[in-house]
């Protein structure tokens, strides 16, 4: 292994400023992701950044998602296996971050956050949510699409959600029960309940940190 790469963007200095950078999480090859040094925090990899009008279908496929897609100065996907060997290496919190019509950014954070490994379907695991608001992850609602915490992740050409059709066959990937309460990888709809239930939010990223939980 290459000496002198870090396992994710919280080891760089904290003087760093945001941009690409070179990580290696244990079990990867070395992986182009931005790293985002300005939010609350620092050291944060964005693992998903998303725009209404982005130039991704995202309904890819599944070998696709796995090994990523985008571009990581813009709209992308690290890719499922990636967020699993990260996710894997320590315990990691998450923040999912929405910006609305009005350009105002909401967030919801948890204090852990893994993705399983792909022969158990790339499940998502969920600590507990930080933040205001209403939880939508991690707790269950019935007149939206149920539960995303421990769901397992579904694309175009594997179902492996709750709901009697595919769920990804209408936006993207992702981890769907019946099918969804909260939806980032979409192009031309990013749902966030309350703040954008038409799906027309304006733009998502997905940022990853190790936790301070032990």
């Amino acid at each position: 292994m290459a000496m002198g790469i870090p396992t994710d963007c919280s080891r760089l200095e904290s003087s760093s400023p945001s941009g690409v950078y070179v990580i290696q999480p244990a079990g990867s090859p070395p992986r182009v992701v931005w790293c985002d040094m300005d939010t609350e925090g620092k050291g944060w990899t964005v693992v998903q950044r998303n725009t209404y009008n982005t130039e991704i279908t995202w309904k890819e496929s599944w070998t696709t998602y796995k090994y990523g897609f985008g571009n990581v100065q813009g709209d992308h996907w690290l890719g499922t296996e990636y967020l699993h060997l990260l996710t894997q290496q320590g315990t990691y919190k998450v923040r999912f971050v929405v910006r609305d019509k009005a350009n105002v950014t909401h967030y919801a954070e948890y204090d852990i956050f893994s993705v399983e490994s792909e022969s158990s379907g790339y499940p998502l695991r969920l600590g507990r949510f930080l933040s205001r608001g209403k939880d939508y992850l991690t707790s269950y609602h019935s007149s939206h699409g149920g539960i995303h915490d421990n769901m397992k992740f579904s694309t175009v050409d594997k179902d492996q959600d709750q709901y009697s059709g595919n769920c990804a066959n209408s936006y993207g990937g992702w981890w769907y029960d019946k099918c969804q309460n909260v939806l980032l990888n979409g192009k031309k709809y990013i749902l966030w309940p309350e703040i954008c239930p038409r799906g027309d939010c304006m733009s998502s990223l997905i940022l990853v940190k190790p936790t301070d939980v032990c």
